[in-house]
């Protein structure tokens, strides 16, 4: 086994004599959820289960209001990605009161949407998934948080991890008129222009931002890259890995773009087998339903649902930044341009040929996209067109509308159709989180088959599989908007000393 598994000394692996192992709460993700496993005769695993048990009714409790109120309605969704909620709805009331926002204000939205890049990407790596890196994933459970982080690396990083992350939401509260809840996005454009002292003030913390990217990607070179227990974690077949199709956003030349683009899906080969745009989401992307879970399963619709399988004849697909590095051909800024292609060339080294399968390096792809952002931000803030003051075109007559774009966790689909009235008549979500559900489910299974061996399990190797989930960022706030058919039950009848007598299922 990997020695970084092994907890450094920290950690002691002990025999179970449980045949059902659970992770609850899960830790450090967004939202609620746990791991199920389940353990054969011999003590190993014979299935595990990503379950999420939460549900957030979105999508019907937006019926009957207002239309032009829903990208305030859904930016409530989560407090860590409100503003890909926002401008994703913003996007969706252009197409329901058809109109075309103004250059301007096409540019102030993704001037905002980078600084919500640059906030998320940051909580992420540094205070979700950094504590398994700087510290290990055996280390002792109370150190894995954000404050054994700063404790590792020392106060000045973790100052500038502080002050980096409040830049993006200093931001977006100038821009969005809030920091966490914005309210910037109108049909057809941008609630404010901005004056030449607020785009200095953006182009100054920009700046800044850009070298906390370049920082953020040496940091990740130097504890991870070069450490040959991490980089052997990466790459290992039979814990991290999985062959999927991929989807993410890309333009005209194939380079990635968050705020709008093209939908590009490739075989796990590599091979682009669809690419649309807008309402013909409908034809390639499908949703299923299992009674165990809240969170629905997305599927490429041309493959089929084949259950929780992967491989090229299994309709599962992943949305990630993983995903987003698979499809396109890179980034349109220099900086992260070059650390794409020092990624790439990494794994042509390690013999990979076409899409890279490994999921931890999902966080590779992620401090890259933080670069990316930071970039964009700065190039934004400079361009002349930013303090323009026609920020807004007229709407027409209500009817249906469809945004698409990259939220950090994945793309982001908002689907709503209203009466002529205005009023809210069907809404559909296909969140970033609800794209990855099963690959997180392939991933956790897969993550415990390979780490619990008979019987023997530690606190360190149940982090591990969590490593699995957390690799994804999910947000299972966000994700999880339709009951899987009726409420799955379980009713239990005890007798007076509180044995069980009988237990009644519903199962959908």
């Amino acid at each position: 086994m990997c020695p970084i598994l092994m907890g450094q000394g920290a950690d002691k692996i002990e025999k179970t004599t449980e045949k059902r192992i659970t992770i609850d709460p899960l830790t450090r993700l967004e939202g609620h959820g746990k791991i199920e496993i389940f353990l054969d005769d011999d003590g190993n695993v014979a299935n595990a289960y990503w379950q999420v048990p939460e549900l957030r009714g979105f999508e019907k409790f937006c019926i009957g209001r207002s239309v032009d109120e829903l990208n305030k309605l859904t930016s409530r969704l989560c407090g860590v990605c409100p503003g890909a909620h926002h401008i994703c709805s913003t996007k969706a009331l252009d197409g329901v009161f058809g109109v075309e926002p103004p250059e301007t204000a096409k540019k102030l939205r993704e001037l905002f949407y980078m600084a919500h890049y640059i906030h998320s990407h940051i909580a992420h790596f540094y205070a979700l998934a950094a504590a398994d890196f700087v510290l290990g994933p055996g280390a002792p459970k109370a150190d894995r948080n954000i404050l054994g982080v700063v404790g590792a690396v020392g106060l000045e990083i973790g100052g500038e991890v502080i002050k980096h992350r409040s830049y993006a939401q200093k931001i977006q509260e100038m821009l969005g008129g809030k920091a966490t809840h914005p309210v910037c996005g109108i049909p057809g454009g941008f609630a404010k222009s901005i004056n030449e002292d607020e785009r200095a003030k953006i182009e100054a913390m920009a700046k800044s931002c850009v070298e906390f990217g370049k920082f953020t990607n040496q940091l990740f070179a130097d504890v991870v890259l070069k450490n040959k227990d991490y980089l052997d974690l990466i790459v290992n077949k039979d814990i991290y890995y999985h062959e999927t199709y991929y989807l993410g956003t890309v333009d005209k030349d194939d380079k990635i773009n968050f705020y709008d683009g093209t939908q590009k899906m490739i075989s796990p080969t590599g091979e682009e087998v669809a690419r649309y745009t807008g309402k013909d989401y409908l034809k390639y992307i499908a949703e299923h339903t299992l009674p165990w879970s809240y969170e629905k399963f997305c599927y490429f619709k041309p493959v089929g649902w084949k259950g929780l399988v992967d491989g090229k004849d299994s309709g599962i697909y992943r949305a990630t930044p993983l995903s987003r590095l698979n499809v396109s051909k890179g980034f349109t800024t220099p900086l992260a341009q070059a650390e794409f292609e020092k990624y790439h060339g990494t794994f042509r080294d390690l013999g990979v040929k076409g899409p890279v399968h490994f999921t931890m390096a999902t966080h590779w792809a992620r401090v890259i996209e933080l670069l990316y952002a930071s970039e964009k931000l700065l190039e934004l803030s400079q361009d002349p067109e930013i303090t323009g003051k026609h920020v807004r075109n007229p709407v027409k007559e209500p009817g249906e509308g469809v945004g698409i774009l990259e939220a950090p966790r994945g793309t982001l689909v908002h689907h709503y159709v209203a009466d002529k009235n205005g009023i809210t008549t069907d809404v559909n979500l296909v969140v970033g989180t609800t794209n990855n559900n099963a690959p997180m489910n392939l991933s956790v299974r897969k993550a415990a088959t390979a780490l619990i061996k008979n019987w023997m399990v530690s606190d360190g190797l149940l982090n591990a599989v969590e490593m699995a989930y957390r690799a994804y960022d999910p947000c299972n706030s966000c994700a999880t908007h339709t009951l899987p058919g009726q409420m799955p039950m379980d009713a239990v009848i005890r007798r007076a000393d509180g044995s069980v007598l009988k237990t009644l299922s519903r199962n959908c």
